[in-house]
Parts: structure tokens; sequence; C-alpha cells
């Protein structure tokens, strides 16, 4: 029976390293292009992360199998919901959505992924997930019918963050979602980071290596970044 690491994978952003993960949506990802896409990824790359907030086609498993066939980076998966989970993956993000008030995706598809997490051997990560506002309405957003946190209400995001660690979560990550217009502010990365112990993921609309060494200062121990290579 899977006995539920999370130390492993993300040991080196435990120890306070920076890290960097390319989000792969596997709707948008072409399997026959995979050592070429991986060849285009910046050579700090630490982590491929593989999920949507959809996966219509069901590509998950294809994606995965495509990425540990062709690079040793750890492939962990970022679900949107409980189908786009696969046993070839190294870990899994298990997340709840703490800026949202909807109980399917504070706990209904956990309880939905359990049977499968069980019988496999991924390390399972507690993951506080938490949705701000990126300046356009996200798929994240639309698919949860929730509503992401204002980036003006810092005490808040702040809280949110803090409950999630009292809750048990072993990482928090701020999203501002994917095609985000405005990434999370360096301010609120900073404030978060100082009020929590356990390492803070960042993502959504982080595009330019400024943005992105602006995020790392900030605090931020794992960027993500996605739509800059979709293409």
């Amino acid at each position: 029976m899977n006995q539920f690491h999370y130390q492993n994978i993300l040991s080196d952003i435990s120890e306070g390293k920076k890290s960097l993960a390319i989000l792969i949506d596997p709707d948008k990802f072409s399997t026959s292009d995979t050592a070429s896409f991986l060849q285009q990824l910046p050579t700090e790359t630490t982590h491929l992360f593989v999920g949507g907030s959809t996966d219509a086609n069901g590509h998950t498993e294809a994606t995965v199998k495509a990425l540990k066939n062709h690079s040793q980076l750890p492939v962990i998966l970022f679900p949107g919901d409980h189908t786009q989970i696969t046993k070839f993956a190294d870990a899994i993000l298990f997340l709840s959505l703490l800026s949202g008030r909807n109980p399917e995706y504070l706990v209904g598809q956990q309880l939905k992924a359990v049977e499968k997490l069980k019988e496999s051997k991924l390390e399972v990560i507690p993951t506080g997930y938490i949705l701000v506002d990126g300046g356009t309405e996200s798929t994240v957003a639309r698919v949860s019918n929730t509503k992401p946190l204002s980036q003006d209400v810092v005490s808040t995001i702040v809280h949110t963050a803090m409950a999630g660690e009292f809750m048990g979560a072993k990482l928090i990550y701020l999203e501002a979602g994917s095609g985000a217009i405005n990434p999370v502010r360096p301010e609120i990365i900073s404030e978060v980071k100082k009020a929590i112990n356990i390492p803070l993921i960042v993502g959504g609309g982080i595009k330019t290596e400024a943005q992105k060494q602006a995020a790392y200062k900030a605090g931020a121990d794992l960027i993500v970044m996605g739509t800059a290579f979709e293409k």
C-alpha cells in the first residue's frame, strides 16, 4: 500500500533551494514532439508538472509516459480532478482549493481519488491551493465554480495560507491562473512566505525572466511556468 511519502520528490525546495517547474497541459501537448519540447525548456528546470483544469481527451497518462521516456526530471501530477491520475507519474499534488467554498474541490474530489492513490506508488503531497485574481477569469475558477481572492486583500490570502498549514498541508500553492494577466504580486508572496513554515509554490502569469526573479526574491521556493511554453 502507498505509504504517502512527500519527502523525496520535493526535498530540494524543503531545503531552501529555488526550483522551476514547467506545467504541461495534456490537452495542448503533442506526445510526438516530446523530445523537441524538452530540449527547449530552460536549463534550470527541476520538475515537470502535468495537469489542467480539464482533460477532455484523456491524454494525461500518455503525456506522463512520454515525458518519463524522454526525461529524468520528476513528473508530478497537478490534477484538475480525480480522473487525471496515473500511476506512471512520480508524485501528485493532493490539492485542496482553500480559496473557494465549493465542497467538491475542498474534499469531494479528494475522496474520489483515494481508491486510485492507495493502490499506486505515487508520492502524495498534501497541498493548500489558493487561487488569486490574475486579472481575467481562469479556467480553475470557472470549472470549480469559485471566485479567486482579490490581491488587494493581502491579509485574507495570508490567513488562508496559514490555515492550510494548520490543517496539515506540506506545500502552499499561490495561483493566479493559467493565462493570467497579472501574476501574484511580490508583496503578497513575501507576506505569505513570512507567515508559513512550509515551502511556497507560485504560478500563473509568470512569463518573463524579470517576473520569475521577482517571485524568487519575494520568497517563492518553486515557480511554475506553463503558458509561455505550451506552443
